[in-house]
């Protein structure tokens, strides 16, 4: 990975509200990750809206800190990398495939992007970027153990030399991504961006994916189906049919400022009907 340029660190704790230490350990980590992972949402409105997805750093900056916006798993994680660097800590940059929702057999892209990082000789897995079942919490770097987060319990379990990450849904281990522990450098994710941010079979260009954890649920939002998915099991849903709903949510809901991107209104009404 190419060093990094100055990252903005006040702004950005400003921007996810953390008044705490700033020593590299792992209370820092925790904090700050999961109060990352509360304020800034997953969101793919750029490439929806058939909009650049830059992964400088001055983009990252000025779009997740300064614009209010969230952002997908290199824009995320490649945001907090660069802050931890700066506060000192260890961090290795990883990629991964998909698993989520796929066939046993599908073999995906590393399309994922993801963070090692060391703290007194123990790594960790952190990972800001996931969507609707982000981590709020760092995991060691421990195979086969379950770990609990200020959400869901998780776990790495190992196959052969790759770790795999699984989330406890409904009393049930379900896969996440498979990934190695090769370093990834800036390229790896440009070429995955480009594909992901540009191609026209991506989900990313055709669906409008927005998530955030709060305390005690998830709330998520795919095109136009809003759901809260709360800690207990229960489960809430609902349409949002005209483009003012749809507005709201990600505004309030979700926390984003809204770009004025040309035929946004257009595109959200097309949403909702």
């Amino acid at each position: 990975m190419e060093p990094t340029p100055a990252i903005d660190v006040d702004g950005y704790l400003v921007r996810i509200c953390y008044k705490g230490d700033r020593t590299p350990t792992l209370e820092t980590l925790q904090a700050i990750h999961k109060l990352h992972t509360q304020t800034i949402a997953f969101e793919n409105l750029n490439s929806f809206f058939k909009q650049p997805v830059p992964l400088d750093l001055a983009s990252l900056q000025q779009k997740l800190i300064h614009q209010g916006r969230g952002g997908y798993c290199f824009e995320q994680n490649l945001l907090l990398r660069s802050v931890l660097i700066a506060l000192g800590f260890q961090v290795t940059a990883l990629a991964a495939r998909v698993l989520w929702n796929l066939p046993e057999e599908t073999v995906t892209a590393r399309s994922h992007m993801l963070l090692q990082v060391d703290i007194d000789a123990q790594p960790y897995i952190a990972d800001v970027g996931f969507g609707g079942l982000t981590l709020t919490a760092p995991l060691a770097l421990v195979p086969n153990i379950e770990q609990s987060t200020p959400h869901e319990a998780f776990r790495l379990v190992v196959d052969d030399l790759t770790y795999i990450m699984e989330a406890n849904i409904g009393q049930e281990w379900k896969p996440l991504y498979r990934f190695e522990l090769q370093p990834q450098q800036l390229i790896d994710y440009e070429v995955s961006n480009w594909y992901i941010s540009t191609h026209p079979n991506s989900i990313f260009t055709n669906t409008l994916i927005v998530a955030k954890p709060s305390f005690g649920c998830r709330y998520a939002l795919r095109n136009n189906q809003f759901t809260i998915h709360h800690l207990h099991g229960q489960t809430e849903r609902r349409s949002l049919k005209t483009v003012t709903e749809l507005r709201t949510v990600l505004e309030d809901i979700f926390d984003l400022i809204l770009p004025e991107f040309a035929d946004s209104h257009i595109a959200f009404q097309r949403l909702v009907e």
